[in-house]
């Protein structure tokens, strides 16, 4: 905490600038986070965030840039004060600029309190286990890989690929089945264009769900400094949301990507010896710091489920930004370019795709018994039909036996029923698993050794019909 006496005064000790960055001569009593004022030479202000401080040099990043400014004519003034984002529930239906400003138009929020954006850790001997399945109503996650409340769950995604589409249809669907409420939805953009920006604003209307949504857009022409605070905005409005006034929160962070560069960028402009591909070595804390402030916590009935999309450059999954986003986050659900150009829409592959904590939200009382083993043995056929293509197309189908013929016919089913469906499609959970079964049905029975001979009598088609059959003729 700055002292008191230096609070009040303007220095004008500005050393260098350095891309976003001022480099200013220490005073005593500055503290790392701090917000400071800084006043150009046409008498601008402008806001800083004190990130560094030594013996001799104190740096500061420049939310809304350092062009224009002056090493001598330039002035500063450290605040005491932390970056706080003022909330209540006024921030429904609001949207906000990536730095917290109002965007909109509209009126200024009244606020309840002032909260600290870099947030508080939570002890891990407070955290609840994520147990409650989420309905997206997406076949391919909620069968295959699904979102459970209070977990982290990235979409992997690609240039050009359909992940804003995907979002946007999440944002409309998701609901824990047996309540009443809604999901809150907390959406920070960064690095997004202005297009982008409007597509969602108009698409989250057209749905109806505007009202219980909170935006914070950082575009393309935004300073790239913005976009380190955007996410940390949104996911302190999604904690108040959660652990103060008792809400189901969705937080959606696209595209994390654009954030990485933005690191990349302040990271050079102070000279940093870089890590792997020029990011800086502390981007996983840095990951962390962020995908951490998801969960659940004892006592409190709100919970924070983040979604983060990041497109992968080149479609590398071993690029340090999703390779660092897998470490830190529970699973991930993975775009495919050649499923999209096949036309398949969600084009997501459940092969590489994993939701950790699937087995803590599925089963009796949350899904249905034979979720887990039908998610199973879907995975298995889904795999040997893939292999069983590529054979075809090197040796015919003349090579292959009567089943795999068969694994043939259920893959191309698979993709074009089960993966593939419309933009407005919402699938009950049990229209998902009746689905998947109908599929397996193709193959014979011998194949599903991952699924308990009681389960396969309950659920099979073949059985379920014979049952029916029964019960008309009693």
């Amino acid at each position: 905490m700055t002292q008191l006496s230096q609070s009040g005064r303007r220095f004008f000790t500005v050393r260098e600038i350095s891309g976003p960055l001022l480099l200013v001569e220490t005073v005593s009593g500055v503290g790392f986070g701090e917000l400071v004022e800084v006043l150009t030479p046409n008498n601008e202000e402008r806001t800083g965030q004190v990130i560094d401080v030594s013996e001799t040099v104190t740096i500061i990043q420049v939310f809304e840039g350092t062009s224009d400014l002056d090493v001598k004519k330039t002035s500063v003034r450290f605040t005491g004060e932390t970056i706080k984002l003022p909330v209540s529930m006024d921030m429904l239906g609001r949207i906000f600029k990536g730095g917290g400003k109002l965007a909109d138009g509209g009126p200024e929020i009244i606020p309840e309190d002032y909260w600290d954006i870099h947030g508080a850790p939570i002890n891990p001997y407070s955290r609840a286990h994520p147990t409650e399945f989420i309905q997206t109503g997406i076949s391919v996650i909620d069968c295959m890989n699904p979102l459970v409340r209070g977990q982290k769950l990235p979409l992997f995604s690609g240039t050009g690929l359909p992940h804003k589409l995907l979002a946007s249809q999440i944002v409309k669907q998701a609901e824990v089945k047996g309540e009443q409420e809604a999901f809150t939805i907390v959406f920070a953009a960064m690095g997004v264009t202005a297009d982008e920006a409007r597509f969602f604003k108009e698409d989250f209307t057209k749905m109806g769900v505007l009202s219980r949504v909170v935006m914070f857009v950082n575009l393309a022409e935004d300073p790239a400094i913005e976009r380190i605070i955007t996410p940390r905005m949104a996911l302190t409005a999604a904690e108040y949301l959660a652990f103060e006034q008792d809400m189901q929160v969705l937080a959606i962070l696209i595209d994390m990507t654009n954030y990485c560069e933005a690191l990349r960028e302040i990271s050079a402009a102070r000279v940093e010896i870089p890590g792997r591909r020029g990011y800086p070595g502390y981007m996983y804390t840095d990951l962390a710091s962020i995908y951490e402030r998801a969960g659940r916590i004892h006592g409190k009935k709100g919970t924070v489920t983040q979604m983060p999309i990041l497109t992968m450059p080149d479609d590398d999954i071993t690029h340090p930004i999703p390779d660092l986003t897998g470490y830190i986050t529970e699973g991930q659900i993975i775009l495919d370019r050649g499923m999209y150009k096949r036309g398949l829409y969600p084009p997501i592959d459940p092969l590489p795709s994993l939701s950790r904590l699937m087995d803590k939200g599925i089963g009796t009382g949350k899904t249905r018994e034979d979720h887990k083993q039908l998610s199973d043995q879907l995975y298995y056929a889904y795999a040997e039909g893939k292999l069983l293509r590529e054979t075809a197309l090197v040796s015919g189908e003349a090579a292959l036996t009567s089943v795999d013929k068969l694994y043939l016919q259920f893959i191309d089913r698979f993709e074009a029923e089960f993966i593939s469906q419309n933009v407005d499609e919402d699938r009950d959970i049990e229209e998902t698993l009746d689905l998947g079964w109908e599929l397996l049905s193709i193959l014979p029975e011998s194949e599903f050794a991952r699924i308990d001979p009681d389960i396969i009598k309950k659920y099979h088609p073949q059985y379920r019909q014979r049952s029916l059959d029964n019960s008309h003729v009693s």
